[in-house]
């Protein structure tokens, strides 16, 4: 299975992006207005310059109360681990498994075209195993 092909099964692949100078309330508002668990901090909704996730919220929040007046750029992850359409969902998920993340921006070439989360791979892989399943019932009762 193949990234693209779970990207193509969400219902609506679109990413929500922000602004790096935008305030963390603003982001606050987006994460609970889209029911998203991250964003893709970008100036032009193409090019990645990091990505912020409720985590980053929390962890500066405990941190520094302050973290409400702060701008996305002062709390979001810069080295963003990325991954292409035709990557293979196993590898992408070992990865976020050892690395601890839960989201994947999805790049073609250099351009943004989706987000892969650990939910969208959990949900893909109970699809497989139903489909498995009925198919070895399905078998089992044809005997």
């Amino acid at each position: 299975m193949r990234i693209g092909e779970i990207l193509s099964a969400k219902p609506d692949h679109g990413v929500v992006t922000i602004s790096p100078e935008a305030g963390v309330r603003e982001l606050i508002a987006l994460l609970a207005e889209h029911n998203i668990g991250a964003l893709i901090v970008s100036t032009d909704g193409t090019r990645i310059e990091g990505i912020v996730s409720e985590r980053d919220v929390v962890r500066h929040l405990h941190s520094d109360g302050t973290v409400i007046n702060n701008v996305v750029a002062a709390i979001m992850t810069e080295g963003v681990e990325t991954c292409a359409p035709d990557d293979d969902l196993d590898t992408v998920m070992a990865t976020m498994t050892a690395r601890r993340f839960r989201h994947v921006p999805v790049l073609d070439g250099d351009r943004l075209v989706g987000i892969i989360s650990i939910g969208d791979v959990v949900k893909h892989k109970i699809g497989q195993l139903e489909f498995e399943r009925d198919q070895l019932d399905s078998y089992l009762h044809q005997s």
